[in-house]
């Protein structure tokens, strides 16, 4: 889940991948060929929920921090990661009960709101695929529901 409406429902995002310098426990994306190692992520909206979406995210590549990064540099932190600057209210209105809702919304989850559906690598020894697929966990797809539903609540209001 990220910060924001995407320009696009699909797209790739492209940039080389290294630590920062500013600070050595986050990583950046640096112009190609300055820095870090090539990265690409390719996302998908999923689902639009007013302030955040649901997006899929499929690498090419698996840098460190890889979706993170990304989705940071093209302006649309994941929701409830404080390294990477989507811990604190992005999008949305002033008013009090919308941040009282996003921090009901923050403490649903641990971290980053990021799930690995699919994980997939050829075992180094006996070079068969293994492929693993996971559902969402229960608090991630509660924090899902309960967007939605503000959602949709706020559309009512504003056709009364």
């Amino acid at each position: 889940m990220v910060w924001g409406n995407l320009a696009a429902d699909e797209g790739t995002i492209t940039g080389n991948i290294g630590r920062s310098t500013k600070n050595r426990q986050i990583y950046t994306v640096y112009p190609e060929g300055d820095s870090g190692k090539p990265a690409v992520t390719h996302y998908r909206v999923l689902e639009k929920l007013g302030y955040v979406n649901l997006v899929e995210c499929v690498l090419e590549t698996g840098r460190t921090h890889q979706i993170r990064v990304h989705m940071k540099h093209i302006g649309h932190p994941l929701f409830n990661d404080d390294v990477y600057g989507g811990d604190k209210i992005l999008k949305g209105t002033t008013f009090a009960k919308y941040k009282q809702f996003v921090d009901n919304c923050f403490s649903m989850i641990p971290g980053q709101a990021l799930h690995a559906k699919i994980l997939g690598f050829v075992h180094p020894v006996t070079k068969e695929e293994m492929l693993f697929d996971s559902e969402l966990p229960e608090n991630f797809a509660q924090l899902v529901d309960k967007w939605r539903n503000y959602i949709s609540n706020r559309d009512l209001d504003q056709n009364i």
